[in-house]
């Protein structure tokens, strides 16, 4: 191995030398043999060196992972004979290994797992158990390994092929069969040899019993001895914690009902001998339960507060853990307000007014916690579209108190941004009670607007905040007419674009705008203001987007350097986003029309509309202002139709696929939504969009480029989704007008679409425009020569697409094609009759070599008045027809 490369491993090593070894990494990779070289360190034990065993495991990684199939039977044979041999070593190793090269080498085994225990290594758990046997460090690796396997297998995170799903239910499946008794029964062994003297390795085996208890046979757990022993961890502090979770799996898990019951009691009795609470007496607690429970409440509070160490700056896998223990500690306070609600609303009471008098003094963690908690009764005493004012007198009153506290404590001038964000949080959450007390609205607003929020010297505090203000704004809009131009004026400076030139770093990011943006469009739409105000504070708005953007795409028609010209078209393309985003304002009830603004947007988009034929940066300036037309599409309805056609054609210029794909959707929607006022100009481009279309499908690709075919396989989906939409918009004129040729050609791609290609969703949208053209033009009075294209062409299509080895009828988006595919053909036996049956009785099936009686039984069925029948039919005639 090259020593050399192999230095730069070590996470010290400069970044020559690191670049030097992912290159080395690279290098090897695609090597024919170097896994050998790192499979012989391993299994010889040449490099003491953590980092370069890593690196060995990663090389052997991805052997298996990507290029397993590529070996002779004897190299497979080598990788498991160096797996296994490096197992025997660490059972003699003076040191354990690190845990991440224990977890990377358990990632190794998982994945040649579930590559040969079905094929080659149907012993593989044989082979691991006769090595490690009970030894601590054997039983460790082992306990890591199963991990990786249930990752492997059962992880909803992992996004698998429907291929390794298939693989991974067999392998589930035969491993119920063949071996999960005998690692049940190692797991018991475990559990008792180690609970007394190993709570490591005890409570690994408990977080596998947790993992795999959800897809094995539960009575192997579910059983006297293994409960008996999971209770009794709950009595030993340090595995509580993991018995817990595991006998939570195991509840969680479908149970017969009886055994669930036996199981509560005994959980029961142990938390009645705890103290917590007495089984005949529930309903009503006695003060000695009251205390219980208000004792867990305030040590779940307690738990819930950050510690010193928590990083707010450079949050890492530590602050994560936290994050995620107080999701588990929030659920277990709402089970609690289940057992009473009032003690807990008394016990946040209590500790948030006691807080907050001296929230001057006390540390920030207690602060945070305390509005938390307030934050936190929201979900524990859930109430109806956030009604948490009115209702309940008491409960109303207590929470009306808290947040009075809140907002006039002055708490949101605290110096830490965790005391920041919650006070924001809390305030957009029980945005109700400034309906109730709407005199607290100035002070909250200037909390907003100034330093503590939009203005607050960290980033993550800004970022936030711009996004709470925007929903504290639009919830409360009825009450914030006094306050409309005073906000527009404080937010100016917020709302300026930065082009890269300017040197200074603006307060917001771009993405932060666009809630800012947002809430200005609000503002003046949602005002009592008449119309020619509203007009004249939206066109105060965008005017200085517009005139920014002239300049700016003028600078970049100028621009040499590319860096340059990509951050002007960035630039340029967060103005017409900002432009767009305002619009998310107007309704139903109020519309660009009545609020006076439809000039204004009408300006924006001859403004916008020249930056389609820039030449350069062309993906990003094209993508900015079709959005911006999707949404004045709805918002100015068919005034922005003159915009169109030049719009159109300046977008079919040096298109590539991804260019077509995202360009179909607007004219989908043009369609549906105009239908008849578009037929002339969809008449006009529908010849020149499917040339653009056709020609990047018939760009040759390089066979093994995944990304282009994928890319192809969605303008594919694309084009029929834009045939449906035309047939199913009444506006089928639109295709018959193309001239025999061109209709010729269009209705052979859609029977190509429904036959050749293993799409289903493609297949399924083929068979809904096959269904719709016959159903427009099958009858007696259609298109000449249309009937003989059903009877040559649809008809075999509905046989042909379901009879093709890829067309998966266990796969669920398969058989709604399957289901189209029956639509089709009971809408040609409607148009065409018994003319139709007789078809297929006489010729088509025949040439099939369907027996006589399954073609009797099919026209049969065809025949059938209810169309469910005919579709249930045909799955089942295509499922016997199958090899």
């Amino acid at each position: 191995m090259d020593e050399q490369a192999l230095l730069g491993l070590n996470p010290n090593a400069d970044s020559d030398f690191r670049q030097r070894a992912l290159a080395y990494f690279e290098q090897l990779k695609i090597s024919p043999d170097a896994w050998q070289v790192c499979a012989e360190a391993l299994a010889q034990r040449t490099y003491s060196d953590d980092h370069v065993k890593f690196f060995c495991f990663q090389v052997l990684e991805h052997q298996v992972k990507y290029k397993y199939s590529e070996l002779t039977t004897v190299q497979q044979q080598l990788i498991r004979e160096t797996l296994i041999s490096w197992l025997q070593a660490q059972m003699l190793n003076p040191q354990p290994e690190k845990t991440f090269i224990r977890n990377k080498a358990a990632q190794v085994f998982a994945l040649l797992f579930v590559t040969e225990y079905l094929t080659k290594w149907p012993k593989f758990f044989f082979d691991i158990l006769s090595v490690v046997d009970l030894n601590p460090r054997g039983v460790d690796l082992y306990l890591r390994i199963l991990m990786a396997i249930d990752s492997e297998l059962v992880d909803r995170d992992v996004v698998h092929t429907s291929e390794e799903a298939r693989r991974n239910t067999l392998i589930k499946d035969t491993m119920r069969e063949q071996c999960i008794p005998n690692l049940v029964e190692s797991w018991y062994q475990i559990l008792q040899n180690y609970q007394f003297t190993n709570s490591e390795v005890t409570c690994q085996c408990l977080e596998v019993v947790g993992a795999y208890v959800s897809w094995i046979d539960l009575s192997l757990i579910a059983n006297d001895r293994f409960i008996n022993m999971l209770l009794g961890h709950m009595s030993i502090e340090v595995l509580r914690e993991e018995a817990c979770d595991c006998l939570f799996e195991v509840v969680n898990k479908g149970m017969d009902p009886v055994d669930k019951m036996k199981l509560v009691e005994s959980l029961c009795q142990v938390l009645q001998s705890a103290g917590f609470f007495s089984i005949d007496q529930l309903t009503v607690l006695s003060d000695q339960q009251k205390a219980n429970v208000e004792a867990i409440m305030l040590a779940v509070m307690k738990k819930l507060t950050y510690d010193e160490e928590y990083n707010f700056e450079n949050e890492g896998e530590d602050e994560a853990m936290f994050v995620e223990y107080r999701k588990q500690l929030k659920l277990l306070l709402d089970r609690l307000a289940q057992v009473s609600p009032e003690l807990l609303l008394a016990s946040v009471r209590r500790v948030f007014s006691s807080t907050l008098q001296n929230w001057q003094t006390t540390r920030f963690m207690e602060v945070e916690v305390a509005i938390r908690l307030l934050y936190m009764l929201a979900e524990a005493l859930p109430v109806s579209h956030g009604a948490h004012f009115s209702g309940d007198v008491s409960k109303a009153s207590a929470l009306q108190d808290m947040m009075r506290t809140l907002v006039t404590s002055g708490v949101s001038s605290y110096q830490h941004t965790s005391v920041t964000l919650e006070f924001f949080e809390t305030v957009v959450r029980y945005e109700k009670f400034f309906t109730v007390e709407p005199q607290h609205i100035p002070c909250v607003l200037m909390a907003f607007l100034d330093h503590r929020g939009l203005r607050h010297s960290s980033a993550k505090v800004r970022s936030r905040t711009a996004y709470l203000f925007s929903r504290f704004v639009k919830s409360l809009n009825k009450q914030m007419n006094p306050f409309i131009e005073d906000i527009l004026n404080r937010i100016q400076d917020l709302l300026e674009l930065s082009p890269p030139e300017n040197g200074h770093q603006s307060l917001l990011s771009s993405d932060d705008q666009l809630f800012i943006y947002e809430t200005a469009g609000v503002l003046i739409v949602n005002s009592e203001y008449p119309a020619e105000r509203k007009q004249a504070l939206m066109r105060n708005l965008l005017t200085p987007l517009m005139e920014k953007f002239k300049i700016l795409l003028e600078k970049l028609m100028l621009a040499q350097d590319e860096e340059r010209q990509a951050s002007l078209a960035d630039c340029l393309n967060h103005a017409v986003g900002f432009a767009s985003r305002t619009s998310k304002a107007f309704s139903n009830k109020q519309t660009v029309k009545q609020c006076g603004c439809s000039e204004v947007y009408l300006d924006c988009l001859q403004t916008f509309l020249p930056a389609l034929s820039c030449p350069l940066q062309k993906d990003i300036l094209r993508s900015g202002v079709r959005t911006f037309l999707h949404r004045m599409i709805i918002c100015l309805e068919e005034e922005v139709l003159p915009f169109i056609p030049s719009a159109s054609e300046h977008m079919l210029k040096d298109c590539e696929a991804k260019d077509l794909q995202e360009f179909i959707p607007l004219i989908n929607q043009i369609t549906a939504k105009f239908k008849i006022q578009v037929s002339p100009f969809l008449q006009q481009m529908f010849m020149p969009l499917l040339h653009a279309i056709f020609e990047v499908l018939l760009r040759p690709a390089e066979e093994n480029d995944q990304s282009a075919a994928l890319e192809k396989q969605m303008l594919r989906r694309s084009y029929f989704a834009f045939l449906q939409t035309v047939t199913g918009s009444g506006m089928s004129e639109v295709i018959a007008n193309q001239g025999a040729e061109n209709v010729e050609r269009v209705l052979v791609t859609v029977i190509q679409g429904a036959v050749e290609y293993p799409d289903p969703i493609a297949q399924k949208t083929c068979f809904i425009i096959l269904s719709k053209l016959v159903e427009l033009w099958g009858g007696k009075d259609g298109p000449v020569g249309f009937a003989d294209f059903v009877y040559k062409h649809i008809v075999p299509a509905c046989f042909l697409a379901p009879l093709k080895q890829t067309f998966d009828l266990a796969d669920a988006q398969t058989v709604l094609a399957l289901s189209e595919c029956a639509v089709t053909l009971k809408t040609i036996h409607l148009k065409r009759g018994p003319e139709c049956v007789q078809y297929l009785q006489q010729e088509y099936l025949p040439s099939l070599q369907v027996a006589p009686e399954i073609i009797q039984e099919f026209c049969q069925a065809l025949q059938q008045p209810d169309a469910k029948v005919f579709k249930n039919y045909l799955k089942v005639f295509f499922q016997r027809a199958k090899p």
